[in-house]
Parts: C-alpha cells; structure tokens; sequence
C-alpha cells in the first residue's frame, strides 16, 4: 500500500484556511492502474463518506474499482482529515490530503465546487466554486477583494 499526497499551490488574496466546507466533500481525481499503466479517462469522485467492499478481504475503501482495460481491482482511502491551506502557504505546494493506493493511483485533480475560507481581515467564511480553476469576490466587511487564483496540484509520496 502506498499512501500519497495531494500538494496544491495557489495565489490567495486576502483569505485563509482554504479547504472542503464539509466532511462528506468529494475530491475528483484522474485515475491510473498500478498494473497496466492505464489512466482512466473519466474523472472519478471520493469521499471520506463513501465505504466499498474489497474484493477477497475483510477490508473496505472509500473507493474500490476495476481498471477497465486490465481488469484488475484496485482500491484508496482518504487518512485522516484534509489541513487547510494556509495564507502563509500562498505560492507554494502545501498538503492538503493523504491518500492511501492498493493497485491504483490518483495522477490528476480537480477541486471543483464545496470549499470554503476564512477572510484574513474580517473573518467572514466564503463558499467558494474552484471549477473555473479561479474563484473572486468582494469582502463587504473589510472592503477588500478576496480571491484563489493560480491553482496547481501534485502528488507526492507520503511518509
């Protein structure tokens, strides 16, 4: 088993703690085989919620699925609870998830929509949409434009 990082980087104005909004959030990654190399082409959603039975065992995912060309099965589990990425952290790559593979593994990601963050200046809690890779708006407590923008990610082996 290998557990893997999910790092990203982005510009953040004027807000902080950037993370899921929710326990039961769905991360979307592009998936590929441990065995065949195959990526999915699809993008596949998995939540710390969601529990699959692994084929053989006793054990069970937050996701579990057969590689369609090679038909081998693979299965990942979210570790612990997703950090927050931090206004200190703008510009660089920051953890914001663990990620234990058997047989597969996640190579891209896209955050998509169910984020939220904290103003560094009023402390008002934004939902915030990432699907357009961007999100803006304006802090009317503070009278400061608030914004994520430049958002990249990477996968790194965990410890």
């Amino acid at each position: 088993m290998v557990k893997l990082e999910l790092q990203i980087k982005a510009e953040l104005t004027n807000v902080t703690d950037l993370k899921p909004a929710s326990t039961d959030h769905c991360w979307y990654f592009k998936i590929q085989c441990s065995s065949c190399r195959e990526v999915d082409k699809n993008m596949i959603s998995i939540s710390a919620e969601d529990a699959g039975q692994i084929s053989g065992s006793r054990g069970g995912a937050n996701l579990v699925m057969r590689c369609k060309f090679c038909k081998r099965e693979g299965a990942a589990s979210i570790v612990g609870n997703p950090e927050p990425y931090k206004e200190e952290n703008s510009g660089s790559f920051a953890k914001v998830l663990v990620i234990e593979c058997r047989g597969l593994e996640p190579v891209e990601f896209e955050p998509r929509d169910g984020w939220a963050a904290k103003s560094t200046e009023s402390n008002d809690v934004f939902d915030i949409d990432l699907t357009e890779g961007e999100w803006y708006d304006y802090d009317e407590n503070a009278s400061v434009e608030v914004s994520v923008t430049e958002i990249e990610s990477r996968f790194t082996r965990s410890n």
